[in-house]
């Protein structure tokens, strides 16, 4: 058995397309959406292509018309790309967004596993990266081997107790400083972390066309580019970053 497991798509279609197409299922942990260029073309291919999907934050900003909690200038970046996803998704797309589930969980084989967006406690809002004392109580009551998360946009294997936590890192807007689309993959009883290439200049290009203001259109190229905020646009982008 083998799953290719995603997160953070961002509605970045060229990083989608990159994505390995050899698979016996498709796992996506949320945020088909906002940022990015491309969001029907993303819901399209998910409710074509994914065996399981969990709803992310910005997922259910654009599905109910509510806010995605986001912080500093991400959270005017998600306003403002929220409102350009509102008028490209149709109303089949939206429903989509409406009925992915919060959380899933799963078993292949003898392996259980637990999905949802961001943290078991809190699934589309809380935040825990790979370092973080929350794991531990977060694993502690859950009867699965592997949690499977998102949110972050940063990759990491780490193990608490008898559990595994992976997050896979974004493939649509990845936090690597250098534009690789990032992805994991389960098989055979193990999982890796992967990235890959893909067409950065594409997207850029897209979002420089899209109808918000320059300066966010700017943020968004310097995000995708670079992983990170200006420091010029934000205080302190390293902060931040845990608010997408």
């Amino acid at each position: 058995m083998r799953i290719v497991i995603a997160s953070d798509l961002h509605a970045n279609w060229e990083a989608l397309a990159v994505l390995p197409r050899e698979y016996d299922q498709l796992w996506i942990l949320g945020n088909l959406v906002n940022y990015g260029p491309n969001p029907a073309e993303v819901v399209d291919f998910v409710r074509q292509h994914a065996t399981h999907a969990v709803k992310g934050n910005h997922d259910y900003a654009a599905a109910f018309r509510e806010d995605a909690h986001c912080q500093g200038r991400f959270r005017e970046l998600a306003d403002l790309t929220g409102r350009f996803t509102e008028t490209a998704l149709q109303a089949a797309q939206t429903k989509f967004l409406r009925d992915i589930p919060l959380q899933l969980e799963l078993e292949v084989g003898r392996t259980r596993f637990w999905l949802c967006h961001a943290i078991p406690s809190d699934p589309l809002f809380g935040y825990a990266p790979a370092d973080s004392e929350k794991w531990q109580e977060e694993c502690s009551h859950l009867p699965v081997d592997i949690v499977l998360v998102g949110h972050t946009h940063t990759q990491f294997i780490r193990k608490v107790g008898n559990c595994l936590i992976v997050n896979p890192g974004s493939l649509g807007q990845p936090d690597n400083r250098s534009g690789l689309a990032c992805y994991a993959v389960w098989e055979a009883g193990q999982i890796s972390l992967c990235s890959t290439v893909y067409d950065v200049g594409t997207t850029v290009a897209k979002v420089q066309a899209l109808p918000i203001p320059q300066m966010a259109r700017q943020d968004l190229v310097t995000l995708l580019r670079t992983g990170r905020l200006a420091e010029s646009s934000v205080p302190d982008a390293q902060a931040t970053i845990s608010a997408r």
